[in-house]
């Protein structure tokens, strides 16, 4: 990582948003996966493998197995059976099977990422996540956190990690953000930082959105956890790629990631099945849909 005092890495941090809100594991459990040619039938189970080994040779991947990765997928897949999360993945088919990509996602609750990665496993690809540094830091998450290969982000000095993001992006990773970078308490997109698009302009790979729904009911900012409760359901949707090439800006074109996470998010806020369960349960729904959450800054309307 470059100098803590450096700042243009600062600046780098500060305008892509890395270094989200993010727990220490990240994994992937039994899932239903939607497909247009099955999204009217009765859905089927995912059919996943253990790990990706399509990483770059300078970072030491393709010559080594993954040797934390499966453990913990398969760790964290029994935990999601007992507590019979009902997960089902739709759009699967945008993840690509080989080569880079950027995954942008919503961001509501502390476990976002551990469902994300959910999305790349039909594809049979794993997903290396940028995270703050202090969780890289902790004695029990950092050991995990460099075993699964993901990258480090010193907010003070940023440019390093873009920079890695880059390099791991063109030998062949998937590479997840959450372009809000910080936790979203209103439960709505709001607004984006520029590093996804950048990171997909500069490396040349699909910019890919995906919406996330059901895990801040476990855990979210502001709440207490509840990583035990059972039965939730947790919806996952993936869209289409934005568009990166052509004359476009990185702020054009995350105004138009924001504006497919804002319709994506919306699908799945409507076909969640569950319902609050009396006055004081509306607290997970977003203050549109009748909920209690905070309503959206009009900073974060942009």
């Amino acid at each position: 990582m470059p100098d803590d005092h450096d700042p243009a890495g600062r600046a780098q941090a500060e305008l892509c948003g890395f270094g989200s809100d993010m727990s220490p594991v990240n994994t992937t459990g039994a899932v239903t996966r939607v497909t247009p040619e099955s999204s009217h039938e009765p859905p089927k189970p995912a059919r996943f493998v253990r790990a990706s080994r399509a990483v770059p040779r300078n970072f030491g991947y393709r010559a080594a197995m993954e040797l934390v990765y499966p453990p913990v997928v398969g760790l964290v897949k029994t935990m999601f059976r007992v507590l019979d999360n009902k997960i089902t993945v739709e759009g699967a088919e945008h993840i690509p099977s080989n080569g880079g990509a950027v995954l942008a996602s919503n961001h509501s609750s502390y476990l976002d990422f551990m469902y994300c990665g959910l999305g790349a496993q039909p594809a049979k690809r794993l997903v290396r996540f940028m995270a703050k540094k202090e969780v890289f830091d902790h004695k029990i998450s950092g050991p995990l956190m460099r075993g699964m290969r993901h990258i480090p982000v010193d907010r003070k000095a940023g440019t390093g990690a873009f920079r890695h993001a880059i390099e791991a992006l063109r030998g062949g990773e998937i590479i997840g953000v959450f372009p809000e970078a910080t936790i979203s308490v209103s439960f709505t997109v709001k607004a984006l930082k520029s590093g996804a698009a950048r990171m997909a302009q500069e490396a040349g790979v699909p910019l890919i959105p995906m919406a996330v729904w059901g895990p801040h009911r476990l855990w979210t900012k502001g709440r207490k956890k509840e990583l035990t409760k059972r039965h939730v359901p947790v919806l996952i949707k993936i869209g289409e790629p934005v568009p990166v090439t052509g004359d476009a800006t990185p702020e054009e074109i995350t105004a138009t990631l924001k504006e497919r996470l804002t319709v994506l998010l919306g699908e799945v806020q409507a076909a969640y099945p569950d319902k609050p369960s009396g006055p004081d349960d509306r607290w997970w729904l977003p203050a549109h849909l009748g909920g209690t959450a905070p309503l959206p800054s009009p900073a974060n309307s942009v």
